[in-house]
């Protein structure tokens, strides 16, 4: 589990797929661009963020990514999961409670983009900031992070 239920989500955004499994609660970025306002537009692809690719973040992915046979088993909606290829959320604005940290934040420190996904206190090379620290890791791993994408 890498996201608590303790969040508040502001602003979130439903208009990517992904295509890759993922863990809710790292950070994700384009991997391809749709055109337009089109909600259902295949071509807008999100993926997990890497630091050194230099793609901008869109947001702290709030659906575990799972790639599941569908004729054996359906998705557990209890744990807010969805398909390989399929619509996930992301987080754009409020703050979540994840275990995806890398390192050792403070309590208000900038929170930027690092490698896999994670979210680390120091910005390497040009990694972007994606927010704030509320919180010091407890003894889970787990950190308080404030979102605050454009």
């Amino acid at each position: 589990m890498a996201l608590k239920g303790d969040r508040h989500e502001l602003d979130t955004d439903i208009s990517y797929f992904m295509n890759e499994t993922a863990e809710r609660g790292v950070v994700v970025s384009v991997s391809t661009q749709g055109s337009g306002a089109a909600m259902d537009n295949s071509a807008a692809v999100a993926t997990v963020a890497a630091e050194a690719s230099g793609a901008l973040a869109l947001g702290v992915l709030l659906n575990d990514v799972v790639n599941i046979d569908q004729t054996r088993q359906h998705v557990n909606w209890h744990k807010n999961e969805v398909v390989q290829g399929g619509k996930v959320t992301i987080l754009r604005k409020g703050w979540v409670v994840t275990d995806q940290i890398s390192g050792t934040p403070t309590a208000g420190a900038d929170a930027y983009v690092a490698d896999s996904g994670q979210i680390a206190h120091t910005q390497d090379g040009t990694a972007q900031k994606i927010g704030q620290f509320l919180s010091t890791k407890d003894a889970d791993g787990y950190a308080k992070v404030a979102v605050n994408l454009p």
